[in-house]
């Protein structure tokens, strides 16, 4: 039985829906989402073959796959994109990304894909600069935002103004907790699962404080990550801003410790 969506917003011509169930085994839990425009569909971060076939078979019942606008990807990591040619070769959807990263998607499509394509794989990648693009989608758009060095050097970052949900990839995502179908209700009891994973995977609080400054100049409904909890209203959006600002993380924990020669020897 495919996996029943969380609706994150639905106007009557509008939607967007969050799949959050669908990684089985070994893999790290992750969101998937859909957005949903008149007779227009769009993914975001849909994730590699452990989620292609769940994610294709639930989103059907909302969407025609093969008619599919688009797949967004915020960065080039396998649980944003690693089914690419499975996307390609089964739907019409331009591939949205990064300039930095369409030079190097590539790369995940198989001879046998590149194949069976009329053209090549870069007719089907919309490369977006560094300094984001607004992509027409159905009677809106779709906002790609830069958001770089959070955690990928080509970040971007999906903002839909219909439903002002911003679409926030790794930055807010959380690892460990319970109930992650359900928003955050308690900030406080919510950093430590959120901690460990900015201190590792963002760059500097430089680049947190910049993005900050970007999203509160936006009228943001939710923050929604694509691990974990997402963050929902004027209250809990201000204060996940308010507190990525202020953590120190990436480069800024690091010192000559971390940069020694190994001494142990690895065990067989």
């Amino acid at each position: 039985m495919a996996a029943e969506p969380i609706v994150l917003f639905d106007n009557g011509h509008h939607k967007c829906l969050m799949f959050d169930s669908l990684v089985t085994g070994e893999g790290v839990q992750s969101n998937q989402f859909l957005v949903v425009d008149g007779k227009h569909e769009a993914l975001i971060d849909p994730g590699g073959d452990l989620t292609y076939t769940p994610l294709s078979v639930a989103a059907s019942r909302y969407m025609n796959i093969r008619d599919m606008d688009y797949v967004f990807a915020s960065h080039q990591d396998p649980d944003i994109i690693g089914a690419i040619d499975r996307w390609i070769v089964h739907t019409r959807a331009k591939i949205v990304t990064s300039r930095l990263w369409a030079r190097f998607l590539p790369h995940l499509v198989s001879g046998y894909v590149t194949g069976q394509l009329s053209g090549s794989v870069y007719d089907r990648i919309l490369s977006v600069p560094d300094g984001g693009i607004n992509v027409p989608f159905g009677e809106s758009y779709i906002q790609c935002l830069p958001a770089h060095f959070m955690h990928s050097v080509g970040n971007l970052q999906f903002y839909d103004p219909v439903s002002k949900i911003l679409f926030s990839g790794d930055l807010g995502a959380s690892m460990g907790g319970e109930d992650d179908h359900k928003p955050v209700t308690d900030f406080d009891k919510h950093i430590p699962n959120m901690i460990g994973f900015h201190r590792r995977y963002i760059a500097s609080r430089k680049v947190c404080e910049l993005w900050a400054n970007m999203v509160r100049q936006m009228e943001v409904s939710a923050i929604v990550p694509q691990h974990g909890k997402r963050f929902e209203g004027p209250a809990m959006v201000d204060q996940f801003l308010n507190w990525v600002s202020s953590v120190d993380c990436g480069i800024d924990l690091v010192s000559q410790e971390n940069y020694r020669r190994p001494v142990d020897y690895l065990s067989a």
